[in-house]
């Protein structure tokens, strides 16, 4: 018997449990299909888990560095075994407990397997009782993305992907990344806080390739200080499993690198799921890359059927996937919605910690406008001297004639959380002085998105 269905949601991820949600609350019966687990990569073996390791990293460093403050610790061990545990059940667990909760409170159902399209309006599902049919009226795809695997490095046994490098159960004495991009720049700072010997091997001239070279050189600056070594400009070979070991091969400088590690994890990027899903048979069709070509509704070439998250076109981002899902929800429902943001944070969390949003300086310029940046050093603010986390700056963007804010590059301590304030005035078309007269509470970081206004404005009272 064909099961029936006014929305089917294929994914719950960021964007599908997101998706599916909104349908709900706007009136449609709603079914997701999700192949693996609910919360998709970023709740279980992304984002969050990664951040978590991010986290116990940094309060392992502080357990035995705090002697500035008085504080003295003679022992500090490290359960890795633990810490694997709080991260799995303490956070994963209760994350994606609470969406799946969320779903159900919403009347969404939730079936288990893997769905390919057969038709526009139908579905084939694979679940672990046999194979079934559901029939939709709108469907929205939101499966994700999975890491790229690169030649010589097959994924299996020690070498790793960023999920089998999340779940180790001990914690490597070496260990090898080839990527320094974002994940690979973000667990190797993290590994190497838990006491790992890293060495990042990245093949563009500089780690981070998407931020500017003084934001680069500052976390450079910091994995030179925790011992990491970086290969930049270098191509890796193969790695080859001996014993409990591997022995990574690359190439640095045109001379043949080699390095024995525990484990090998490769991170160079993802590819979109866009194979195996039966798009050809729906109407779906693709681009050049793979991604699924949609409208500013995140319209198919399907009418009824939309798509959102990593197989669209533009950045690969849980917190894009998540406003998608909203519009297409939203279209779905019949309300007159499209895409309409003016800028997407982007956020790294490395040490220090990098958020950016809207343009550089350089991309302004690139696109004609007479725009100019200030710098607020952490250094000058209460609050960061109280946090002990003076390192890094707040750098506005803005144009030239009407002080328009553009754009934001913010490094240190809870860059993650000031970049909402710059992203909330570049949406809402905010100048200078709109955030200069507004008061900001003290002592706070915030106060730096306020004293880096006034500097622009030419009249700092910090600096």
């Amino acid at each position: 018997m064909t099961k029936k269905t006014d929305t089917v949601v294929i994914g719950a991820g960021p964007g599908g449990y997101v998706a599916a949600i909104r349908a709900a609350q706007l009136g449609q019966k709603v079914t997701v299909v999700e192949a693996e687990h609910v919360g998709g990569v970023c709740l279980n073996v992304g984002c969050i888990p990664s951040k978590a390791l991010i986290t116990a990293g940094h309060r392992y460093q502080e357990a035995q560095h705090s002697d500035f403050l008085g504080l003295k610790t003679k022992e500090v061990e490290l359960d890795f075994e633990k810490t694997q545990k709080w991260k799995n059940e303490k956070v994963v667990k209760t994350l994606t407990s609470g969406v799946a909760m969320l779903l159900k409170k919403n009347g969404v159902t939730t079936i288990d397997g893997r769905a390919r399209f057969v038709g526009k309006n139908t579905l084939e599902i694979e679940t672990k009782k046999g194979k079934e049919k559901l029939d939709f009226k709108h469907a929205i795809i939101a499966t994700g993305s999975r890491p790229i695997e690169i030649p010589g490095f097959k994924f299996g046994g020690r070498v790793l992907d960023s999920t089998g490098g999340l779940n180790l159960k001990e914690i490597p004495k070496k260990f090898a990344i080839i990527g320094g991009g974002i994940v690979g720049s973000e667990l190797g700072g993290a590994y190497a806080n838990l006491g790992s010997e890293v060495t990042i091997i990245e093949g563009t001239p500089s780690i981070l390739p998407n931020f500017e070279a003084d934001i680069q050189q500052m976390v450079t600056k910091n994995f030179k200080k925790n011992g990491i070594n970086v290969f930049t400009g270098a191509k890796a070979k193969s790695a080859v499993e001996k014993g409990d070991k591997v022995v990574v091969e690359f190439e640095a400088k045109g001379k043949t690198e080699k390095v024995e590690v525990d484990y090998v994890m490769v991170t160079v990027g993802r590819k979109p799921n866009t194979d195996d899903l039966g798009l050809d048979k729906a109407g779906v069709q693709l681009n050049e890359r793979n991604l699924v070509k949609v409208d500013e509704q995140y319209r198919t070439t399907q009418k009824n059927i939309f798509a959102i998250g990593d197989i669209v076109p533009g950045l690969a981002l849980a917190h894009k996937a998540s406003y998608e899902a909203k519009i297409a929800a939203e279209v779905i429902a019949g309300k007159n919605v499209a895409k309409d943001y003016r800028a997407i944070p982007s956020i790294c969390f490395t040490d220090p910690e990098i958020a950016t949003v809207g343009y550089t300086l350089a991309e302004a310029k690139e696109q004609g406008i007479k725009a100019k940046s200030v710098n607020f050093p952490m250094q000058a603010n209460g609050r960061a001297l109280s946090l002990n986390a003076t390192e890094g700056f707040v750098r506005l963007v803005f144009e030239k004639d009407t002080e328009l804010v553009l754009g934001a590059q913010i490094v240190g301590v809870n860059a993650s959380d000031l970049i909402a304030e710059v992203t909330l005035a570049i949406e809402s078309f905010l100048t200078l002085e709109d955030i200069a007269l507004t008061i900001h509470g003290h002592p706070t970081l915030s106060e730096m998105v306020m004293d880096a206004t006034e500097v622009g404005l030419g009249l700092p009272i910090h600096m």
